[in-house]
């Protein structure tokens, strides 16, 4: 398998070196040259088969030639075998054909962890075969930050640098970056939005000179593997409720695109998705593409779905690539005038033939907060706000009420209690047995100006197990 980028300029990597690069060379995001396809009846015969199986069926095409079978097979059976949940990924249903995937049962309670407990794996089997040291740089809206920790801490050869925007995180979330202590673990607060900080990790990917010759690696869902893991689970849903031999469609609670790309991608395999839907929250620019043809920055608004609040959305670019015949010319040309500060809309017919599949809604906060208490009333469930969005946009939006509505349940509702406070159904969320001390740990955390300099100075102050680089 090979990859290429998004803008054309830069080598195709094997996934080995797809893996370690994250963003391609010129500016780019990495995508398979070609998607492996499925028929329906091999499909079909994956049903029952354990999460890890059914993982290694549908992940084997992007790392062969790469990784052994035995070798992969062993490293997605220790990913999934810390998940508190036996089905991993079940599904509840909230009515007779609308069902949460709960994606919430890993480490740190969120969708996050199937992908970046996987990359943690992969990152230490390949480093040590090449007997190479580098650091992680990422940028967290609140839950990639903890999954990508927790997946790394026992990483003997990285070090790892999570950027946060300073206050706008809820405290479970900060929490649960700045409680983990270890020697090669470092949490920088951003006086600024998590646009500035995702700015910064693309700003270094771009110009590495600072690392004086070390590696840096993107555990962002610019990283091919954390899509790559993500697709595993739309198969999984569909599996579980009568796919392939019907339709199934699904609402996506999003704001970097990333998880949702998973599901184009897992259609474009063989999966017969009917219908996917970019659920969003005041912080609309996908809300706005896909109901309008209008891709532009607007002023970024904190909500209650904090993971959400991004007005750059990083993997919409692998989008915008199949859109265009995959002209890199053509999205880089679309890519920098955005960076300009520009908008831009794509040609009418290419924007209706997307539209074919996709659909979209932006839920204020005051919304989310009415579909908490809502869902709680018909049948128990407590959602947490990103979830709530899904089930609003998946009942505003849906196409046809005989088709599975299957709604990805993101974070569990204990990492946004002001969201859950608000909905006002007098029921508070509990922390799980392995987090019940989560505010009486200490924290360890510093706070830098929005300054990239400011940032990379510390990283090079700080990397090598606190050695200077």
């Amino acid at each position: 398998m090979r990859y290429i980028s998004t803008r054309g300029q830069a080598p195709a990597l094997n996934f080995e070196d797809v893996l370690l690069a994250g963003l391609a060379s010129d500016g780019g995001l990495y995508v398979p040259e070609n998607l492996p396809r499925f028929t329906q009846e091999e499909i079909a015969s994956w049903a029952g088969l354990p999460y890890h199986e059914l993982a290694f069926r549908v992940m084997r095409p992007f790392v062969t030639g790469s990784i052994p079978d035995a070798d992969f097979k062993k490293i997605l059976e220790e990913t999934y075998g810390v998940f508190a949940h036996s089905a991993v990924a079940p599904l509840r249903q909230l009515n007779g054909n609308e069902w949460v995937l709960e994606l919430f049962h890993g480490p740190t309670l969120a969708f996050k962890d199937f992908a970046l407990q996987l990359l943690g794996r992969l990152l230490d089997y390949v480093l040590e075969k090449r007997g190479e040291r580098v650091v992680i740089m990422g940028a967290t809206s609140g839950d990639t930050g903890s999954a990508a920790i927790e997946g790394c801490r026992r990483c003997e050869n990285v070090d790892i640098f999570i950027l946060h925007p300073h206050n706008r995180v809820s405290e479970v979330q900060r929490r649960q970056m700045t409680t983990i202590l270890g020697e090669n673990i470092h949490n920088i607060a951003v006086e600024g939005n998590f646009d500035d900080c995702q700015e910064m990790v693309k700003d270094s990917f771009a110009d590495q000179g600072f690392l004086k010759g070390t590696r840096l690696v993107a555990v962002n869902s610019i990283n091919w593997a954390r899509i790559m893991a993500q697709i595993v689970y739309y198969f999984h849903a569909s599996l579980q409720l009568g796919g392939p031999a019907r339709s199934v469609a699904f609402s996506v609670p999003t704001g970097n695109f990333g998880d949702i790309f998973a599901g184009y991608l897992a259609r474009n395999m063989g999966l017969p998705i009917s219908q996917l839907i970019v659920a969003t929250n005041r912080n609309d620019i996908l809300h706005r593409f896909m109901s309008g043809n209008q891709y532009a920055k607007e002023t970024l608004h904190p909500t209650l779905s904090p993971s959400m609040d991004i007005m750059v959305s990083s993997n919409f670019e692998r989008l915008l690539f199949d859109m265009h015949g995959r002209n890199g010319a053509t999205i880089a040309e679309l890519m920098a005038s955005f960076k300009k500060g520009g908008g831009f809309s794509v040609e009418q017919d290419r924007w209706s033939e997307t539209r074919k599949l996709f659909d979209s809604l932006a839920v204020d906060d005051a919304a989310t907060c009415e579909t908490i208490a809502e869902v709680y009333k018909e049948c128990g469930e407590l959602l947490d706000p990103h979830t709530a969005i899904g089930v609003k946009a998946a009942r505003e939006c849906r196409r046809s009420l005989s088709v599975p509505m299957v709604i990805l349940g993101t974070a569990h509702p204990v990492k946004f209690p002001e969201a859950v406070e608000k909905a006002n159904i007098g029921q508070a969320p509990a922390l799980p047995p392995h987090l019940a001390d989560l505010f009486e740990r200490e924290e360890r955390c510093t706070v830098l100006a929005n300054d990239l300099k400011a940032v990379q100075g510390f990283v090079t102050a700080h990397g090598n197990r606190g050695k200077p680089l």
